[in-house]
């Protein structure tokens, strides 16, 4: 097999495909979906056959225990898999809705409407379930996809994107409206990058090492986060319960995703009254703390913090905490160390929540609560297919609507231009 023809002969079909999404109606995607969703529960025995084929490579390569975990696709993962395709079924179509519209002095009608991008190429790692929610919110949002899953996941990815293409085609729709990249190979992901002809978008999904190759090698626009180094600032006119209420969760319930604290910023006027108690149920949940020398002066048993601290994401049970002297060296340290993820501040002061919102560079900017909050689900899209540091075209958790675009529709009636 020719990996660059292969890539480029997929990415043509894709571009063809798209031509029929775009002007699919809603009713007729969401039948697609709702028969995804029922192919995904029928096709269990089969799902969890390919699956195994890729737990036995796996596990004879060496994963850890972890990253078997995410690659397991147990009975009540694929049924977790069909309730979501039919989530997104259920959710409003942003293809055509018009986001404005006005009448312009000679007459002429403008409004600006809701399209989809084309084609998406999508490169992720590890979880097998990516495949079915990049697929179904790409064809619910009118776009064709091409998936790159993780080397570890091949058999899996092909089998589930197999039973989405068996669907497509049984309502007319073009099988190449969702492909599999068929091979593991390297070389495959750098054909993939260079269709600049056919792909719109690209969107990586993994760790930060894979999202700086993929911008670094590609001639197609990219959709990136490279890391979540998140903050939560404890304002002088907090309320210290709910900050360590608030702590606690945004480090503790899932130290290993993007949205997760890694660097705690204390006001020094509360740094007394809350960083002990804080610490002691940090401690309680296993969590190793790193602190700057005011903050060991409150915790001598935290070790002491580095500039490598400040700039680290741990995804781990591990805080680095610094103790700043206002609002001001707050937001100073999260302008040089913060990586436009989710930052919070927990403060009862309404001009300082208001400043905070106003002065922070983040995608998710929040006020008295935890950054696991930046989340398309938990923020009320339904569904995300990840989450953008990069403002061009989507800044944060991306649903429905960030897999669009816009064009103008000008309405005249014989109108010409005079100058």
């Amino acid at each position: 097999m020719d990996i660059t023809t292969t890539i480029g002969d997929m990415a043509r079909a894709a571009k063809a495909a798209a031509r029929s999404l775009a002007t699919c109606s809603r009713p007729r995607k969401d039948a697609v979906l709702l028969d995804i969703a029922r192919r995904l529960e029928a096709a269990t025995a089969r799902i969890q056959e390919a699956n195994r084929r890729d737990l036995e490579a796996a596990t004879g390569a060496g994963l850890s225990a972890a990253m078997l975990d995410r690659l397991t696709l147990s009975a009540k993962a694929i049924q977790g898999m069909a309730d979501g395709v039919r989530e997104v079924a259920a959710l409003p179509d942003p293809v055509g809705a018009a986001t404005g519209a006005w009448i312009r002095p000679n007459g002429l009608e403008v409004s600006r409407v809701r399209i989809p991008l084309g084609v998406i190429g999508i490169i992720y790692e590890s979880r097998p379930n990516v495949t079915v929610d990049a697929a179904v919110l790409c064809l619910k949002s009118g776009n064709a996809v091409i998936l790159r899953g993780g080397s570890e996941a091949l058999q899996s990815n092909r089998c589930l994107t197999a039973i989405i293409q068996e669907a497509l085609e049984a309502h007319g729709l073009p099988r190449a409206a969702v492909q599999a990249v068929p091979v593991a190979d390297r070389e495959a992901v750098q054909a993939l990058l260079q269709q600049e002809d056919t792909i719109d978008l690209i969107i990586p999904r993994g760790g930060e090492g894979l999202i700086r190759f993929v911008v670094q090698a590609s001639r197609i626009p990219v959709l990136k986060h490279y890391k979540g180094v998140c903050h939560v600032y404890v304002d002088a006119a907090a309320d210290l319960s709910m900050a360590q209420d608030i702590v606690q969760n945004a480090k503790v319930q899932r130290p290993g995703v993007c949205n997760a604290l890694e660097t705690l910023l204390v006001h020094t006027a509360v740094a007394e009254a809350f960083l002990p108690p804080m610490a002691r149920r940090l401690t309680a949940a296993s969590v190793i703390l790193r602190g700057c020398p005011e903050t060991r002066h409150w915790l001598p048993e935290a070790q002491p913090a580095t500039k490598a601290d400040w700039e680290a994401e741990y995804l781990d049970l591990i805080l680095s905490i610094k103790v700043v002297s206002d609002m001001d060296a707050a937001l100073q340290h999260i302008a040089r160390y913060g990586s436009r993820h989710t930052e919070a501040i927990i403060t009862r002061d309404f001009t300082c929540a208001r400043r905070f919102t106003r002065e922070v560079d983040a995608s998710v900017v929040l006020v008295n609560a935890s950054t696991r909050f930046n989340d398309g689900g938990q923020l009320g899209l339904g569904a995300e297919i990840g989450i953008s540091t990069s403002k061009l075209h989507a800044f944060g958790p991306m649903g429905l609507e960030e897999l669009t675009t816009t064009k103008f529709v000008v309405l005249g009636d014989g109108q010409v231009r005079e100058a």
